[in-house]
């Protein structure tokens, strides 16, 4: 991938350190030229979409190109972060593929019941994670045409 069509921010949520650090690896190896956002916690994800708390002055104000989307997150978890975006007409164009190391059924369902835009397993391997981050990179970023209202400008 030479370039997204895309300069918006990427905003990963993902409480675990490691899986961060993975995905940031991943990234990078995959050479995605968009930047990557970490939220922790659905809290501060919430605050990064909706521009409340620390983020309440986040520059740029656009919402960002993707959100990769953990489900066991700490204060609000995944799925109700998923909902509240929805519910809102600011965000409920963002594409959402939630990114989980979870392999229950009724997860799968509440996610896309709940409005996500895709599912994916994280791979155990380095090597299948580089490459499944590049092709939802290459999708979400290069291929994919955005709803107009997505961008928030």
């Amino acid at each position: 991938m030479d370039r997204a069509k895309d300069d918006r921010d990427i905003l990963l949520v993902e409480d675990n350190p490691d899986d961060v650090e993975l995905t940031m690896r991943a990234f990078e190896k995959s050479m995605v030229p968009n930047k990557v956002v970490v939220a922790r916690d659905g809290v501060e994800a919430l605050d990064y979409l909706f521009r409340a708390g620390s983020h309440k002055d986040r520059d740029p104000p656009r919402n960002p190109a993707l959100v990769l989307l953990d489900l066991k997150l700490p204060k609000v978890d995944g799925l109700e972060v998923l909902k509240r975006m929805r519910k809102d007409d600011r965000t409920k164009t963002v594409p959402v593929v939630i990114l989980t190391s979870s392999r229950e059924e009724t997860d799968v369902v509440t996610g896309y019941t709940s409005g996500a835009n895709g599912y994916v397993r994280k791979p155990i391997s380095f090597e299948e994670f580089v490459k499944t981050v590049t092709q939802l990179a290459q999708y979400w970023l290069s291929i994919n045409e955005p709803a107009p209202d997505a961008r928030g400008d």
